[in-house]
């Protein structure tokens, strides 16, 4: 029953914002960030111990900006990912646009498949929706599953609405590797705090545990990692590029050769939040161990 009615409220909103249109819905997404960050602050603390810890010389009055401009680019997401069901390709060709989104169509050609990453940056959820409709290559991507199975489903639906296939966090590994083997193109957010009994990796400024799979599977399948970020634009678009994570030089040893490929996307995930941190999800508690 809770289910049900969250889903309700789920898709009420939704069709709400979807008739009220993209301008309204933005509106209104601002005072979604000022409930969250004055009257109800979830996960307030958290956020700014983050940033606290990423940016350890920068004033409290800019660890407030920051995190206020968290608050609104969850926002804007959330409204945007509401606004899914309304999403037509022109719409989404207009909204996100890409100078570098023929990488992925070049490294798909030479035949070994590809791992895109991204992260929980901008609105990480229509960047999936443009590859696909710029490549013509549908993606396999990688979700964690929802608490509330019917919202899942609402999200799956829309995810998958012009082609892509949704891969659940808990599958088989197994059927990861089949579709690398196979040479089909994997998409991953892999920014959050690794498992506890993951590897240990420095990351802006002091160590925390990471997700060591990525290059994992690069390394025994063969397939690149591109990296990617959609930044929010002054005019409300998303600009969203991608670059190959470097494999030249590792070492032979496996396990090695697997912390160094990780260090080397860590890496270019922390040049962009030093470029803009406002845009990334600082809620998650990113060093808890």
């Amino acid at each position: 029953m809770k289910n049900r009615l969250e889903y309700i409220l789920f898709r009420t909103l939704s069709r709400l914002l979807c008739f009220a249109g993209m301008g309204f819905a933005r509106k209104f997404s601002f005072f979604i960030a000022l409930l969250f960050y004055y009257v109800i602050p979830i996960r307030k603390a958290v956020v700014k111990k983050n940033l606290a810890i990423a940016f350890p010389d920068i004033s409290s009055s800019e660890i407030n900006r920051i995190a206020f401009g968290s608050y609104k680019s969850f926002a804007r997401s959330l409204v945007e990912i509401l606004m899914m069901p309304s999403l037509t390709p022109e719409v989404v060709r207009n909204l996100v646009k890409s100078d570098s989104v023929g990488l992925i169509n070049q490294k798909y050609d030479e035949g070994n498949g590809v791992i895109l990453m991204t992260a929980h940056y901008g609105n990480w959820e229509y960047s999936a929706l443009a590859i696909g409709l710029y490549t013509g290559i549908p993606l396999h991507v990688v979700t964690k599953s929802q608490r509330n199975t019917l919202v899942n489903d609402w999200m799956n639906r829309n995810r998958a609405k012009f082609g892509n296939v949704i891969v659940p966090l808990g599958a088989s590994i197994k059927l990861v590797f089949k579709q690398l083997y196979d040479k089909k193109v994997i998409a991953m957010v892999a920014d959050q705090r690794g498992p506890s009994d993951g590897i240990k990796m420095e990351f802006m400024g002091r160590e925390t545990r990471v997700y060591a799979g990525p290059a994992s599977l690069s390394i025994k399948t063969g397939a690149p990692i591109l990296m990617g970020f959609i930044e929010r634009q002054a005019d409300s678009s998303y600009r969203m590029e991608f670059q190959e994570v470097s494999k030249e030089g590792l070492p032979a040893d496996f396990d090695a050769a697997t912390n160094e490929l990780t260090r080397r996307h860590i890496s270019m995930l922390e040049t962009q939040l030093r470029k803009k941190p406002e845009d990334w999800l600082w809620m998650h508690n990113r060093w808890k161990y």
